[in-house]
């Protein structure tokens, strides 16, 4: 705890959770995941939107959250947290405090759509009872509300505010978010606008893609950086063919293809059955890896 400088990551993978089809956590593919991860140097969230989180029973997050503190991959941990209901998330938090997490994501609160003053206090809330970093969250498109501008402007002196994750998909409302986080750090949230976004300010990318493409998306990220990427459009179309049917289908399913994981088992209310073609996701991973083999040297 406290050995990172989370502000030397600026690729974060939203760890996928593997299931059996029994719906049991596939802990040797888990394992297997943590460890690509680890040997790109890509930090980890685990129990995010992306790991199901919120489809999960407690006391199975708890032992994902456990399993995955014993592994002692060299890279930081992040855990989700997000809910609508309050209580529940400050005795997760609590809970939380007595791991060795190094990072919160924290998600604008689901479904109750608050205004300023309530995300403000749900957040506070939250903020009050850790002693890691902090990163918000605003994912509209799942919430059903977007970060009020206000309420991050009331939260960036947080002694625990680190950082934002943005994933409205809209440069100017980033660059909104950009101003108002003071000192922050924002990361991207949408795998195919990075290049846009880097373009704006944006130090790094909180990344779907990076399940399926460990490496080759944190070669992505820095030449997104850098401005010296080639070939944007075909990353643009390669992590659309992620978001196909909700995610994390498709990242699962070809994660199976590649016999990385044993199962596309999803937790309801996802499922598989969902994403009735493998045509896209199997072009893009192509696409992915010949583009890899062309600038990696």
């Amino acid at each position: 705890m406290g050995q990172y400088n989370l502000n030397d990551y600026n690729l974060w993978t939203a760890l996928v959770t593997p299931f059996k089809k029994d719906l049991t956590v596939d802990w040797d593919s888990l394992k297997s995941l943590v460890k690509e991860q680890e040997e790109a140097s890509n930090a980890l969230l685990i129990l995010g939107s992306t790991g199901e989180a919120l489809n999960i029973g407690l006391e199975t997050r708890k032992k994902i959250i456990e399993f995955v503190i014993d592994l002692s991959p060299k890279v930081p941990i992040m855990a989700g947290v997000g809910g609508h209901n309050l209580e529940e998330q400050k005795n997760w938090v609590s809970w939380l405090e007595t791991k060795s997490i190094d990072a919160y994501l924290m998600v604008v609160p689901i479904y109750a759509k608050p205004g300023a003053q309530g995300q403000y206090h749900w957040f506070k809330s939250l903020m009050d009872k850790v002693s890691r970093p902090v990163m918000l969250y605003n994912v509209p498109g799942r919430t059903g509300k977007e970060l009020e501008v206000s309420a991050l402007e009331n939260l960036k002196d947080h002694t625990n505010f680190w950082a934002l994750k943005e994933a409205s998909g809209d440069v100017n409302k980033f660059k909104a978010y950009l101003k108002a986080s003071g000192n922050g750090k924002v990361y991207c949230g949408d795998d195919g606008l990075f290049p846009s976004f880097a373009d704006a300010g944006s130090c790094g990318l909180v990344s779907v893609a990076s399940n399926t493409w460990p490496k080759q998306t944190a070669l992505y990220v820095k030449k997104s950086l850098d401005k010296s990427l080639e070939e944007a459009k075909m990353w643009e179309a390669a992590a659309n063919s992620l978001f196909i049917a909700s995610n994390p289908v498709p990242a699962k399913r070809l994660l199976k293809l590649e016999h990385r994981i044993s199962s596309d088992a999803l937790m309801p209310p996802l499922s598989s059955m969902d994403l009735d073609s493998n045509t896209d996701i199997l072009a893009a991973n192509t696409n992915v890896n010949e583009w890899f083999k062309k600038y990696s040297n």
